[in-house]
């Protein structure tokens, strides 16, 4: 299902969405809040720039929206329709998934948003190692 070559892969590893090759941020766990949004300047392999122009990554916030709206309709399905609590209960387990996954969300609402500006080039790490040996 995830493979290379695929946008999905890209934006639920992080990966690089030119070659998929490394991790775009500097620390891979989404969970160390100091690092969150610390990110490599550029991709190693493929040279690719993930930061596009001044706060490219605003557009992100956009994205976050969603995201986080179809996380609290996931725990408001769950709690609500499956498990048959309250609406009270249900408002405070979507409040409670929203705190948690928070990181997650922000990191996959900047996966999502680059994803959509850079496409997948196979031939990206040839066309690097070319460049920087001529």
């Amino acid at each position: 299902m995830l493979k290379k070559g695929n946008k999905l892969y890209s934006i639920l590893t992080g990966t690089c969405p030119k070659c998929q090759n490394e991790s775009m941020y500097v620390d891979k766990n989404p969970f160390h809040l100091t690092k969150i949004f610390k990110m490599h300047e550029r991709c190693s392999h493929c040279g690719t720039k993930y930061k596009i122009e001044p706060s490219f990554f605003y557009g992100a916030m956009y994205v976050s929206y969603g995201v986080g709206i179809a996380f609290a309709v996931a725990a408001f399905v769950i709690t609500f329709l499956f498990m048959g609590t309250g609406l009270k209960t249900s408002f405070f387990a979507i409040m409670g998934t929203l705190v948690v996954f928070m990181p997650l969300i922000m990191r996959l609402s900047r996966n999502i948003w680059i994803n959509m500006f850079i496409s997948y080039d196979p031939s990206a790490v040839v066309n690097h190692d070319k460049k920087t040996t001529s």
